[in-house]
């Protein structure tokens, strides 16, 4: 047998054995995330005309333009999901520079364990956790009372900060993990060079460390706002009722009220700020999809 016939028998193989290899992951593509987006797709263009009669229609759309609660709380949930995503950035990229060119040895190994055992325990335990510090009679009012800065204990419970708070804690980690991941690549040789040649570390930072990072910025970022913009227990127990965001109008919708035609366009409308705001924030960085997903 010749080489060549070898080769063409066996590249059916090979392909086979890729098919297998690959075929649980698009099993599971295909059944936890195309099929049912399909179908909240489809759910969300049937409007309920009798009993067990349905017909197609964008009237659950219009119900989202006609009411300016549902649009009040769309615009504040996307709001408040770039500003913690900001904030994580903000806490983040210092803690993952120290972590990667600062810390030697033991402690930065003590320091990556430290960032992971929050995450030890579930999002409610860590949430409540929060109530339990936060609320009126709990351990930081009574702390402030002692410090002489308030006069009796204040509730810190229930405000936009709080729930600042609470998401950013919460997505903390997968944001240090991309950014160090990238700032490990950077050579330290290119920092001292840029010294050399008299650049400051305003200059270095914005021309080396930041562009170098890019790719672990976004890829943090993306992950980051997709959670927070997701996220339902965090903003619903440190929010209170007035926590305004807009998984909770799905909730509703679904579990309350029953509209599973309303929550599934209101499924879809997230879905489609959630790609929006992404597919924007890599054109204005520069950042192509597969650069950052490799960092992720």
């Amino acid at each position: 047998m010749t080489a060549t016939a070898s080769a063409d028998l066996a590249a059916p193989r090979t392909r086979l054995a890729l098919f297998l290899l690959f075929a649980p992951a698009l099993i599971w593509l295909l059944g936890l995330i195309v099929l049912p987006h399909v179908d909240l797709a489809a759910l969300s263009l049937r409007a309920r005309v009798a009993p067990r009669t349905y017909e197609f229609s964008f009237a659950n759309y219009r119900t989202f333009i006609d009411e300016p609660l549902y649009w009040h709380t769309f615009v504040r949930t996307a709001a408040m999901s770039i500003i913690a995503t900001a904030c994580t950035l903000l806490i983040a990229f210092p803690t993952a520079w120290y972590i990667v060119k600062i810390a030697r040895g033991q402690a930065k190994s003590m320091l990556l364990v430290l960032c992971l055992i929050p995450f030890w325990v579930s999002e409610t335990v860590r949430t409540l956790g929060w109530m339990i510090l936060l609320r009126e009679s709990g351990v930081v009012p009574h702390f402030l009372v002692a410090l002489g800065i308030t006069a009796q204990p204040v509730e810190l419970l229930y405000h936009d900060a709080t729930i600042l708070v609470g998401l950013v804690y919460t997505s903390l980690l997968f944001m240090i993990v991309p950014l160090a991941n990238a700032l490990e690549s950077l050579d330290d040789a290119l920092i001292e060079a840029a010294y050399d040649l008299g650049g400051n570390a305003w200059s270095i930072l914005r021309q080396i460390v930041i562009p170098h990072a890019a790719p672990g910025i976004a890829a943090g970022s993306i992950v980051v706002f997709m959670l927070t913009l997701g996220n339902y227990l965090t903003p619903t127990l440190l929010g209170g009722k007035n926590s305004l965001w807009f998984t909770e109008q799905i909730y509703a919708q679904f579990i309350t009220r029953f509209n599973w035609e309303q929550g599934a366009a209101f499924g879809f409308l997230l879905l489609m700020l959630s790609t929006a705001i992404v597919w924007l924030g890599l054109a204005v960085s520069g950042q192509r999809f597969g650069d950052v997903m490799r960092r992720a």
